[in-house]
């Protein structure tokens, strides 16, 4: 009941309300337009939340994360163009019912069961968080350094390029993060005389410069997309009946988007694509999978739906975003001195449960706002493709300036744009690179702070049994991920060979 209270306290005397409807109405327009992503959507955001009260803002940027998981199955259905990549899975049978005349019932199976998807991972994430969140009162120092880097390992062997790629990325983050003033001598380092950089490269200049700007350069080198009817955009509601025939796909969608959730580095695209093969393998009509079936369409948007729930689970517990939209989400976090763990539930529990009561109003009223959205996000992707990126350009620089009325904010966003824009070229991820920059603080100081409390003694990071068992799997992940790539190397050598 304390939760209650503090939930509808935070809803009622905040503009949480108005920030959850704000921010999924912002996140379907960004997920209808192809190539930015949920966390894109939300990196263009961020600058905008500095002036704003910590449960306002987290919740503005989780409710853009919910509406765009739906709005990137619009453009999937209607031309077959993914607005996120977890929208790739809805695509093969939504096009195919908007081909057969069926566009508006896709859309409304795709509405539908993202809400019923969302309402399970906010089911999951209130009653997971606060349990594994007390499973971190254990750590000691040398354990926090161990999750510290087995979140960089298991990010960067779970990226889709190869493990030496991710880990390059990750050091590079971790680099970045050591510019500044030292945390705990106080010596300048690596600012070559520079006042700006005294107070380290904030990762808001980053994130926006990898993700958003980067993103607008590829655009920019690429056909316009293809546009759509107006009148093939009305939604058409599942009746009752059609439910209940997809309650079986909906189920494996939400089981397989709640482990896939809180697993880091795994996020909507597989949990999509699993629920996809899976609704097929236990369909009784598998054979129509493929060529428009509503099954088809259910269980991706389910899993994916659910996913935007359960991904805040590993980053409210203990500060380990799993996918590049909650490593957004913990910078926002950071942004208003809120570091997650278990005192953030001692602490601010009014924050929590705001939180919590944030994302039931916005995947509630994303029902609402998907049906009378449509119309202004068809509008919006047939505009010709250099106004929308000029627009866009507009709001990053306009953002970025608001936050410290600098120029040199803006270089630095431009730098981080153009290695941005050649990390893509080379397939190297960005995710790792961004987790070593937020968490770089986490790992170096308590590494410091353990040699500190051992006059310089390595083995505490092996005595300490939880700092030890946290090593062991990322040591594994590691070399897992490695035999995996010696294994694709082999393979293509062999297909090249015969």
């Amino acid at each position: 009941m304390e939760g209650l209270s503090y939930a509808w306290t935070a809803l009622t005397t905040t503009p949480a309300v108005f920030a959850a409807f704000g921010g999924v109405i912002w996140g379907i327009l960004g997920g209808a337009l192809p190539g930015i992503s949920p966390s894109i959507a939300m990196a263009l955001l961020l600058p905008f939340t500095y002036a704003m009260e910590p449960t306002t803002a987290i919740v503005l940027l989780a409710a853009v994360y919910v509406g765009a998981e739906y709005g990137g199955s619009i453009p999937a259905i209607l031309i077959r163009t993914p607005g996120t990549n977890a929208a790739a899975a809805t695509a093969i049978d939504g096009y195919e019912m908007k081909r057969q005349g069926r566009a508006g019932e896709a859309l409304g199976i795709s509405l539908v069961t993202g809400v019923i998807g969302g309402l399970v991972g906010w089911a999951f994430l209130v009653m997971l968080t606060e349990p594994l969140a007390q499973v971190a009162l254990m750590f000691t120092p040398p354990a926090y350094f161990a999750l510290g880097v087995l979140g960089l390992s298991v990010i960067a062997s779970l990226s889709n390029e190869s493990l030496v790629k991710g880990l390059m990325a990750g050091v590079v983050g971790l680099m970045i993060a050591t510019v500044g003033t030292d945390p705990l001598s106080g010596v300048n380092r690596f600012t070559y005389g520079s006042p700006e950089l005294l107070a380290g490269i904030p990762f808001i200049l980053v994130m926006v410069g990898v993700f958003a700007v980067s993103e607008l350069l590829v655009q920019s080198d690429k056909n316009a997309w293809e546009r759509t009817d107006a009148a093939q955009a009305r939604i058409v509601l599942p009746s009752w009946g059609m439910l209940k025939k997809l309650r079986r796909s909906m189920g494996i969608g939400s089981g397989i988007g709640a482990v896939e959730g809180v697993m880091p580095g795994a996020g909507g695209s597989i949990a999509a694509f699993m629920s996809y093969n899976e609704a097929k393998r236990w369909s009784k009509e598998p054979e129509k999978f493929g060529h428009g079936s509503e099954e088809a369409v259910a269980a991706p948007e389910t899993a994916n739906n659910v996913v935007a729930g359960t991904a805040l689970v590993p980053m409210l517990s203990f500060g380990i975003p799993g996918s590049n939209s909650t490593a957004i989400l913990l910078g926002g976090l950071l942004i208003h001195g809120l570091r997650p763990g278990p005192m953030l539930f001692e602490q601010s529990p009014e924050f929590i449960y705001g939180l919590f009561g944030g994302l039931l109003v916005a995947n509630v009223s994303l029902l609402v706002i998907g049906i009378v959205i449509m119309t202004p996000a068809i509008w919006l992707v047939n505009r010709p493709k250099p106004y929308l990126l000029a627009a866009i350009y507009a709001l990053i620089f306009s953002g970025i300036y608001s936050i410290h009325h600098s120029l040199f904010d803006l270089y630095i966003v431009l730098l981080a744009g153009g290695i941005g824009y050649l990390m893509r070229l080379m397939g190297f991820p960005f995710l790792p690179l961004v987790l070593g920059l937020v968490l770089g603080y986490l790992i170096e100081s308590n590494y410091r702070r353990s040699l500190l409390l051992t006059n310089g003694d390595h083995m505490v990071f092996l005595q300490d049994p939880v700092s030890l068992g946290l090593l062991i799997v990322a040591v594994l992940f590691v070399v897992g991920s490695g035999i995996r790539d010696w294994r694709a190397i082999r393979r293509k050598r062999a297909q090249a060979q015969a």
